[in-house]
């Protein structure tokens, strides 16, 4: 039974290494990586084609089974490389399962038609296997021997395994979790063991002691408190210095805001292209990615675990009702579980909405900013925070085929350097960007007291990551991958010098704090306004200097 094995496994082994070598960027050569890394590849294989084995009893079967598996996982990490900087790494396997759940979100990206292509394939492979590869049960060689025939050489493949991987992934070098570095360094499958081990331990003591444990708690009476509305914006960044081309008027609305703005500048986020919770998490509890370790690519993974202090959560202990509005089902991402660790009192998902609402693929920023209107509206005047997580400009851009008619023509200098289907893509994607900005419009001017007596409010802004362009992005360069923000109070005059403030997104929630407590202390004291005027005035020179 052994020699019959030995020909479909050694294939395979080869084969596996063939299928790595397709990764792009390309991983190191084999000759150039550690001992280890191929201990773990060589354990790695036999482990899979064990258990493959013992499933289908055909080894050619489980051969092609698992490399075509491989080659999966090779084709999303070049597909994630190219539209997201990063490569595949062991928590993206869940996405598989997103997958399902989301086609929208994941498949297009893939390819719809080398999806539908790859799954046909695949089912027609395990047909032709299953009739024209006879199981090794039904063999007469297994017959013979019983079933201890099947069951020794699978036992001294996991054997093999067992003692490959355990010494050589304590020997692997470790990770620096930059992803593209570690997968280039160590290849494909000892990249996914370090991830995958990392993953399993706990986050670094102290990583879930967020900044806003250590935030002020003396609150201000209930009066003084204004509205506070935050909202994280799909994909919204400013075109503008990444294509000079595009007209000033582009985003009336937000270059308004940043003009009347406490604070306003580029912001630095901890994604490109998707990942959106990487920079909400950051912005909602003020921890930096780098405490969370290897947590940091899969944040929301960890505070499900129990309570964690945010910005929301400190609210609520001011006396605001905190609530989280997002157009898109609650399980995504897991926030059904983690919004309400947050410090969140209410959590409204897709449910709260009607397929009117819809704006292309997805709800509306308008339609959103009608739901957060209603909230402000409901709240009896008492402090209010809406944490508010738009969808509307989420891609695949090239699904809004044709091209809607009120989609913003492109300068002619602009479009002769683009394909035709990038172009596309760039017009969806500045006719969702104008809807954000209409949004941003909608919400200052409810947020504007229309009385003395009514309840003063602030507003901060900013976008998640940049979009998912790349076809565009190899034609005009590729942008900083900077969003920006602005933080508006309607109370508060804007910083007199006007200087952009460059943030990370991890520091902006704890300034939206400060503001919003400064923002109450001028309601009792106007003086204090004045005071910290100066006090910012002070501020900016010295940063510029």
């Amino acid at each position: 039974m052994t020699t019959t094995l030995l020909a479909p496994w050694l294939s395979g082994l080869v084969l596996s290494y063939a299928i790595e070598a397709l990764l792009r960027p390309a991983v190191a050569p084999p000759w150039r990586r550690s001992v280890a890394s191929h201990g773990v590849h060589l354990g790695s294989w036999c482990l899979l084609f064990a258990l493959f084995l013992l499933a289908v009893q055909r080894p050619w079967f489980a051969v092609v089974f698992i490399l075509s598996l491989q080659l999966v996982v090779v084709q999303s990490s070049n597909t994630k490389s190219t539209t997201l900087k990063e490569p595949f790494i062991c928590q993206d396997f869940e996405y598989f399962l997103d997958a399902i759940k989301h086609p929208r979100l994941y498949v297009p990206f893939f390819g719809i038609g080398l999806a539908i292509a790859a799954s046909s394939a695949g089912a027609l492979a395990i047909a032709a296997f299953l009739w024209f590869e006879p199981s090794l049960v039904n063999r007469e060689l297994v017959s013979r021997g019983g079933a201890a025939s099947l069951l020794l050489p699978v036992a001294l493949l996991l054997t093999v395994a067992v003692a490959l991987l355990v010494p050589c992934l304590r020997r692997l070098p470790p990770c620096t979790l930059a992803p593209q570095q570690d997968l280039h360094r160590l290849g494909l499958f000892a990249a996914l063991w370090s991830y995958g081990v990392l993953a399993l331990r706990p986050p670094p003591e102290g990583a879930l002691e967020t900044p806003f444990a250590d935030a002020p708690t003396v609150a201000p009476p209930r009066e003084q408190l204004p509205h506070l509305v935050v909202v994280q914006s799909e994909s919204f960044f400013d075109p503008r210095p990444w294509v000079p081309e595009l007209p000033e008027t582009l985003l009336p609305h937000f270059d308004a805001l940043a003009r009347g703005a406490l604070y306003q500048g580029p912001l630095r986020v901890p994604a490109w292209g998707a990942n959106t919770v990487r920079t909400e998490a950051a912005f909602l509890t003020g921890q930096l990615p780098e405490a969370l370790g290897i947590h940091r690519f899969t944040p929301y993974r960890q505070f499900i675990r129990a309570p964690v202090t945010s910005l929301a959560s400190h609210l609520r202990a001011l006396g605001y009702r905190t609530v989280c509005v997002h157009p898109y089902p609650a399980g995504f991402y897991l926030r059904h579980r983690v919004i309400p660790n947050l410090g969140f009192d209410e959590f409204l998902d897709i449910r709260h909405f009607s397929t009117g609402d819809r704006d292309g693929q997805y709800i509306g920023d308008l339609a959103v900013a009608e739901k957060v209107g209603t909230l402000l509206d409901d709240s009896d005047n008492g402090p209010l925070f809406v944490f508010a997580i738009t969808m509307e400009n989420h891609g695949p851009l090239h699904l809004e085929r044709p091209v809607p008619d009120d989609a913003p023509a492109l300068p002619p200098a602009v479009a002769e350097r683009l394909t035709p289907e990038a172009a596309a893509d760039l017009r969806v994607y500045l006719r969702h960007l104008g809807n954000a900005d209409a949004m941003l419009g909608r919400l200052k001017e409810r947020l504007t007291p229309a009385t003395a007596e009514a309840r003063h409010g602030m507003l901060c802004w900013y976008g998640d990551h940049v979009p998912i362009m790349s076809v565009a992005y190899r034609r005009l360069g590729e942008p900083s991958g900077d969003t920006c923000y602005a933080l508006w109070s309607s109370r508060q005059a804007a910083r007199a010098d006007g200087a952009a403030r460059p943030l990370a997104a991890s520091e902006l929630g704890k300034i939206t704090l400060t503001a919003l407590l400064r923002d109450a202390a001028c309601v009792a004291n106007p003086n204090i306004y004045h005071q910290n005027n100066a006090v910012g005035q002070t501020q900016s020179h010295q940063e510029q200097e």
